[in-house]
């Protein structure tokens, strides 16, 4: 018990694990708890989260569900796709994007319902115990933040469920015995890990797909798209404008019906161990395709390789939970300053789990038909040159060769 806590903010989902965490803080901390649910497109109903937070006493002024989906899409989504970010070369970080949102809002919650403290349920073992607490201690230093599964001695599904039933909390069918696989998601993508998946040679099991249809049971006729870009962030799919969350939903549909997104990854998680997920971003990897079209026309050599010089370390920063933090502020700083001239028309095919750039065009292009063509390019470049340039690339190499003969 303590006497220091009489107020915390829950992110709470309405499921077993938060609905535990709900009732373990009432009685452990004797504290008041107020409920925020945060709806980023996971496509699930939110509302029963309002009456079980209801029934298990909180006050109705104490409970938000908040839409982000445009705040998500906007100021986090679309200004890490104009990073190009890619943990470990491969993950579009659909989860660990979220994370500073939620913080966010739910130190913005306990400051207007004057909490003393914010809790997650998010457990020892993962990432995303350390995004929510750097992002809350970024906003809010002196914030207390209780972390049930640091604390308690529910240390399995078992003793969970059997102290869910002693309190009267009710256990979906679904809920006893073994989950098969842990899932998270919202509108970029969906994660799956655990049990059926903790086998790295083991193949994802097709029922653990839930965001995009089987590749090979696709459509048998590709289908092409264009998205339009302006400042590097998406405007528009196939010529129809769109806010960034609509235009995500648009994709996220376009890629489930092609069977797009799927990745199968083993990766190193910030607290040390490796871990393998499935992850599905559907529309989050067309998006990403299509962006990086886009700059092959518009950026100058130098900054493109610069930026991809960046990405790396950009997506570990999101991924380790350091969003707020000065550096990842610093490169947004300048990836956006890039950005100013990425704009145009991107044509895309999406095929059978394949998502391919076949077109693009901008009014701001560096390509020019004129000097690259292999006829007459009437002189626009004088070949003659190159033999100087190459000499004078190639003077260290020659005097080494000759210095090691």
């Amino acid at each position: 018990m303590s006497d220091t806590i009489k107020r915390v903010v829950l992110a709470y989902s309405g499921g077993l694990d938060t609905s535990v965490i709900l009732k373990w803080l009432q009685i452990h901390y004797g504290c008041e708890v107020v409920t925020f649910t945060a709806d980023l497109g996971q496509g699930e109903e939110l509302e029963p989260a309002r009456q079980k937070a209801l029934n298990a006493g909180v006050k109705p002024e104490h409970i938000f569900i908040d839409d982000l989906r445009e705040e998500f899409v906007r100021d986090y989504v679309f200004p890490m796709m104009r990073a190009n970010a890619m943990y470990e070369g491969l993950y579009l970080l659909g989860t660990s994007i979220a994370r500073p949102l939620i913080a966010k809002r739910q130190i913005e919650i306990g400051k207007m319902v004057g909490a003393d403290a914010v809790s997650h349920g998010a457990t020892g073992k993962g990432n995303d115990q350390v995004r929510f607490e750097l992002g809350y201690y970024a906003l809010q230093p002196d914030i207390k933040v209780i972390a049930p599964w640091r604390e308690w001695d529910l240390t399995s599904r078992t003793k969970l469920i059997e102290w869910a039933e002693q309190h009267q909390i009710m256990v979906p069918k679904d809920k006893r015995g073994e989950a098969p696989f842990s899932t998270d998601a919202n509108m970029l993508h969906t994660s799956s890990e655990g049990k059926v998946l903790e086998d790295p040679w083991e193949e994802v099991p097709d029922y653990v797909y839930s965001r995009t249809v089987n590749p090979e049971d696709a459509p048998d006729t590709p289908e092409y798209i264009t998205v339009d870009f302006e400042k590097g962030d998406g405007t528009a799919l196939n010529g129809q404008a769109m806010s960034p969350a609509t235009l995500l939903e648009a994709l996220n549909e376009l890629g489930r019906k092609h069977g797009i997104g799927r990745l199968d990854l083993v990766e190193n998680r910030f607290v040390g161990m490796k871990s393998r997920g499935m992850y599905e971003t559907p529309g989050g990897t067309i998006y990403a395709l299509a962006h990086r079209g886009i700059e092959q026309l518009t950026l100058d050599r130098g900054a493109a390789h610069l930026k991809d010089e960046l990405a790396p370390r950009y997506a570990e920063l999101v991924y380790n939970g350091f969003w707020f933090s000065p550096e990842r502020e610093m490169l947004q700083a300048a990836i956006d300053h890039s950005q100013l001239k990425v704009a145009g028309t991107v044509r895309l095919k999406l095929y059978k789990g394949s998502c391919i750039v076949v077109g693009r065009k901008s009014p701001n292009s560096l390509y020019s038909e004129k000097v690259v063509t292999f006829e007459d390019d009437a002189g626009a470049y004088d070949q003659r040159d190159a033999a100087g340039f190459i000499k004078l690339n190639a003077l260290r190499l020659r005097l080494l060769g000759r210095r090691d003969i």
